[in-house]
């Protein structure tokens, strides 16, 4: 099985990184996290993103905050799926993370979830690396059952 890439721009974006992690694991996917700066460390997180593939990973999930450019950083540097979580924080509580990571050239994609939406960034990661692992996808299917009946679940109680 492919692995996930978990870069975090700074350790104060760790909170985020690891509703991500706990999904992977919760789905058995391996990954690999590390600290790797935009602008502190831009050439180990060039060299983390050109070697990734080379390594076994199927998707890098990048978590910044504030000028957020890591993960537009990593995506010039690898054609590998990314997905940019933008953190809360800052002067604008995330709405420049935001901003910044959804706004990428064209031709340098970035996918982007919800501010501090760390989950659904591991969800999407999962999803990308079932598209040719079919254990994976049964995973999926049956996590989403669960929460549809978890739902269905608290709709039954509320109309007793």
């Amino acid at each position: 099985m492919k692995k996930v890439g978990i870069i975090m721009g700074s350790d104060s974006d760790l909170p985020v990184a690891q509703k991500a992690a706990d999904a992977l694991k919760e789905l058995g996917v391996p990954y690999e996290a590390h600290i790797y700066s935009a602008h502190r460390t831009p050439v180990e997180a060039r060299d983390f993103a050109l070697n990734a593939r080379d390594k076994g990973f199927g998707a890098i999930i990048a978590f910044a905050g504030m000028a957020a450019h890591l993960a537009g950083a990593l995506a010039a540097n690898t054609t590998l799926p990314v997905i940019g979580v933008p953190c809360k924080g800052g002067a604008m509580d995330g709405m420049d993370a935001l901003l910044a990571t959804v706004q990428m050239p064209s031709g340098i994609p970035v996918a982007t979830v919800a501010l501090n939406g760390g989950k659904n960034a591991a969800l999407l990661a999962a999803q990308i690396i079932a598209v040719e692992d079919t254990n994976l996808a049964v995973k999926l299917d049956a996590m989403r059952r669960s929460d549809s009946e978890k739902v269905l679940e608290k709709d039954k109680a509320l109309n007793i």
